[in-house]
């Protein structure tokens, strides 16, 4: 055993021993599976330090449940459809999709994706990610497109699904619709105005607007029915400014009267709202806004304008026109596309739309089915279905995604959808119906929208399913799911956990895991989330692999507890170095000792002191499944770092280290007993370690255990086998008498500054009980080795409260000690 660990060549053996033994292969034949929904990366750039921290807590899940012996099924795919990879690639390569033929973009796409996974791959494997490397799922491959377009034939033959012109959210940077789950909401500053009308009888009417740009969009003015300064201008008419447009003035139960003049404007479509009164209303639709983001015809002379130019240009055309009455700045709520930071438009498009409004109570009854950690994050994803507005917009205007199957009869707006026996299908690459099935027109024409890619990911278990069944026995789609465990970060419980919890009980009736969890995000150093996007990650993963170890970086991974952001800690990456340097020293001291010990051959009589550490490590072993199974991965690894650093390495290898390098001087049992123990906990302190820092304990287990083992990875052992729990609750309790003894000595050798080896001529142990002066005589040997006595005094007697135990010198120089021991 090297007396230096060499984390880069044992992570390099460490990887292609993995790799070329299939270490992680789903055990089909044990007892049950438990499927893993694991979260497939956005391929849109690179990765950055909260991946990491979030995959690894997924992977910590995984190796424990596969030593408890389930047949873990820990699949990885890659989201590389839609959006996000459009505008990724366009970035990387300089291009803009609509600016290339539609093949060769999406040939573009399909390429820059799949080096990017590769790359993906690469650091999921060097940090150590126990997945299936050899079968991954991408989200555009084949046999996505046939799984996706499935479900949307299935549940558009349920009514399920459906296509309407409607008002839809729409980013006009991104040139595509969004849904609503895809907003976040940006505090912007804006100018609230006040401008003038005309009525039919010349009086000036004074509305209040933030979004003056939307004047040529008008088309009628509200007021309230109770209020009187309007109700004698119903259904009469005004005059819009700089346009000239009639508008009709009509009242509305919703408008505030007490809010600005207690008259607004309706416009197609500022938010909302107005699109409720344009319906209720039956108000005409005026496209003022183009899907490029800039004015349309209809703001004649501030046409071709971008929205923020149209509107400062507009204001501007209103105070030289003398029609402000008055203007305030204030800082308001503006919902934009989570991509791009863009504010959204409204825009009325021809859209595919999944029907959810009328199943909300349905969602958050199958919600209440599946064990959320923590718990509290329920309430999250229960909030967020009370408050829905919108049916689940599907629909995208990009060339790169999975295609809806279908074709639209121009004369009739007949609907004519592929067969499932034609999936997976391209309309704009395969020859439409001859005919329309309804007028028998032949005017056909393919849906020219790609499918929303949440889409595709809220169809992960059956991605995973599909996955599962091409490579083992195939197993039906009811007893796959619900899959053991869901993963994902708190951000992504409105899109991905609800868009599955979706799909789940539209097609199966059921919830999609038995378990969902969900990981905090890592903060930047201005405490906000680190992301792409925001670039304001210190250090990048491949940058932290090549100044720590990957175990270390694991062990931070660990220390926050589920569900809350955590900050990045490089200290905390430091501590895990420490960690992997004394794990690996401690074996090291460990290893000429235990050369000849079997492990299937366990002494008769171990000694209190070694009974006492198996009893210890058995109570450990017991906090740390009870913490792993509820998912609280910093709880369980504080549970083995006390027992790691404090009772192993501090008290019990310094209790027997002396009997190890002299074992002449005492009885070959204990010898035995103590060898045999060390080898043995030593195995079981490696296991609850695996999980962790998977690189190190198999380097230790290649050099001390594998000859003996059944299994060639410390990974594939399995805690039932190697855990026998022991209970030795009267030598654990003797053994506090042996440990409360040695500590004091070195505390009282501190105090005087010297060495621990420095020799008592005499030590002296005074206490008023029996037993405990029995049991440090038994052990005398084991004394005398720890705290360098020559000679051990026994003495009963009385103990004070206050009493002090006390080092002191003789006349020559020799140094003696007296300590009081209270049980």
């Amino acid at each position: 055993m090297e007396k230096k660990y060499d984390y880069k060549k044992a992570q390099e053996l460490c990887r292609a021993k993995w790799l070329s033994e299939k270490t992680y292969q789903t055990n089909a034949n044990a007892a049950l599976l438990y499927a893993i929904d694991t979260p497939p990366p956005t391929v849109s750039g690179t990765l950055h330090i909260g991946h990491v921290f979030s995959y690894t807590q997924t992977d910590i899940i995984a190796r424990h449940k596969r030593m408890e012996g389930r047949a873990v099924f820990y699949p990885f795919g890659f989201d590389d459809n839609g959006l996000p990879t459009e505008r990724y690639v366009e970035k990387k390569c300089n291009v803009r999709a609509h600016e290339m033929k539609r093949g060769a973009f999406i040939d573009l796409c399909l390429t820059e994706s799949a080096k990017a996974a590769d790359t993906f791959k690469d650091l999921w494997q060097n940090l150590g990610i126990s997945a299936e490397w050899e079968h991954t799922y991408s989200t555009i491959s084949v046999d996505a497109r046939r799984i996706s377009q499935q479900s949307f034939l299935e549940l558009y033959a349920k009514d399920l699904v459906y296509r309407r012109y409607e008002p839809a959210l729409y980013c006009t940077a991104c040139r595509t619709s969004v849904a609503q789950a895809e907003l976040d909401d940006a505090q912007l500053p804006a100018f609230f105005t006040t401008i003038s009308f005309t009525a039919d009888n010349g009086n000036q009417l004074d509305i209040s607007t933030t979004r003056p740009e939307l004047l040529p969009a008008c088309v009628a003015l509200l007021f309230h029915p109770n209020d009187t300064r309007y109700t004698h201008l119903y259904k009469t008419y005004a005059t819009a400014p700089l346009f000239g447009s009639k508008v009709p003035i009509l009242s509305d139960e919703k408008v505030d009267p007490e809010k600005g003049t207690g008259l607004v404007m309706v416009c197609t479509f500022g938010d909302t709202t107005d699109i409720e009164w344009y319906k209720k209303h039956n108000l005409p639709y005026i496209q003022a806004i183009g899907l490029d983001g800039k004015m349309t015809v209809q703001a004649k002379q501030f046409a071709a304008l971008s929205v923020n130019a149209a509107r400062t240009k507009i204001l501007e055309t209103l105070e030289q026109e003398h029609l402000i009455k008055q203007q305030r700045s204030l800082v308001h709520n503006v919902g934009v596309h989570e991509r791009c930071k863009t504010p959204v438009e409204y825009m009325l498009l021809a859209q595919w739309f999944v029907r959810i409004l009328p199943f909300k109570k349905d969602f958050i009854a199958i919600a209440n089915t599946i064990d959320w950690k923590p718990a509290f994050m329920k309430s999250r994803y229960v909030d967020w279905v009370e408050h829905l507005q919108w049916d689940w917009c599907i629909s995208r205007q990009r060339m790169y995604g999975i295609p809806f199957p279908v074709w639209h009869c121009a004369d009739c707006n007949t609907v004519l959808p592929a067969t499932m026996e034609q999936l997976p299908v391209d309309p704009q690459e395969m020859a439409a119906p001859a005919v329309c099935t309804e007028c028998k027109g032949t005017n056909i024409v393919p849906d020219q929208d790609v499918m929303d890619t949440w889409n595709t990911s809220s169809l992960t278990p059956y991605l995973v399913h599909d996955l599962y069944n091409k490579i083992y026995s195939p197993i039906s789609k009811e007893k796959f799911i619900p899959m053991a465990l869901r993963p994902q970060a708190h951000d992504i419980i409105r899109t991905w956990a609800f868009d599955t919890i979706v799909k789940s009980l539209f097609h199966e009736q059921k919830a999609p895991w038995q378990a969902i969890v969900i990981s905090g995000h890592v903060l930047s150093e201005k405490n906000e989330k680190i992301s792409k996007s925001k670039g304001n990650e210190t250090k990048k993963p491949e940058a932290l692999l090549e100044e720590f170890c990957a175990d270390a970086i694991r062990y931070w991974t660990a220390s926050g507890s589920l569900g809350h952001d955590v900050a990045f800690s490089v200290d905390q990456i430091k501590q895990g170095n420490r960690l992997v340097t004394k794990l690996w020293n401690a074996f090291l001291f460990a290893y000429p000792h235990v050369q000849e010990v079997k492990l299937k051959e366990k002494p008769v009589h171990l000694g209190i002191i070694n009974e006492w550490l198996l009893h210890e490590l058995t109570l450990t072993e017991k906090a740390y499944h009870q913490a792993l199974n509820v998912y609280e991965f910093g709880a369980a690894l504080q549970a083995v770092e006390q027992f790691f650093w404090s009772l192993y390495c501090d008290n019990y290898i310094e209790l027997v280290k002396h009997s190890l390098f002299n074992p002449d001087q005492y009885d070959q049992s204990f010898v035995q007993g103590t060898r045999w123990t060390l080898y043995a906990a030593g195995l079981r302190l490696l296991q609850l370690y695996a999980p962790y820092i998977p690189f190190v304990t198999e380097a230790i287990f290649q050099e001390l255990y594998a000859k003996q083992m059944p299994h060639a990875s410390v990974h594939q052992t399995q805690f039932a086998t190697i855990q026998t729990p022991y209970v030795f609750e009267k030598s654990a309790k003797q053994t506090g008498y042996i440990m409360d003894v040695a500590t004091s000595i070195r505390k009282l050798k501190t105090g005087q500054q010297l060495s621990l080896k420095t020799a008592l001529v005499t030590l002296t142990i005074q206490s008023e009980r029996t037993d405990v002066l029995d049991t440090c005589l038994q052990e005398s040997l084991v004394l005398k080795g720890v705290t360098q006595a020559i000679e051990l005094c026994f003495k009963k007697g009385t103990v004070l409260e206050d009493t002090q135990n006390c080092i002191y010198q003789d006349q020559d120089g020799q140094w003696h000690a007296i300590v009081y021991v209270r049980p």
